[in-house]
């Protein structure tokens, strides 16, 4: 999903916008606890690390984990995405005791 709006709109910055607007409906339909809303943090995550905004990308990754972990538990394929997705942005800063 967080190739989908680059891809429609065509500009990063734009992508974030959207992602932005998706969180906060889904914040508003369903809470802060929800795996949607895990995702939307996600999605805009994916955004900041593409635009190489590593530090905005890392606190969203982490926001999503925090969520997952709390509503779909450690084993939820979900959680393996997040903790993949804080690696690469590791990787991308060259914290490689981190990743």
């Amino acid at each position: 999903a967080g190739d989908f709006f680059q891809v429609v709109v065509g500009q990063p910055r734009d992508a974030l916008g959207m992602h932005q607007m998706a969180l906060d409906c889904a914040v508003a339909e369903w809470g802060q606890g929800h795996p949607n809303v895990a995702a939307c943090y996600g999605n805009i995550g994916s955004v900041y690390w593409k635009q190489g905004d590593c530090d905005n990308a890392l606190v969203q990754h982490q926001k999503a984990l925090e969520i997952q972990l709390r509503v779909l538990g450690s084993e939820d394929p979900d959680v393996a995405g997040s903790y993949n997705n804080i690696g690469t942005v590791y990787k991308m800063q060259g914290k490689y005791d981190e990743a």
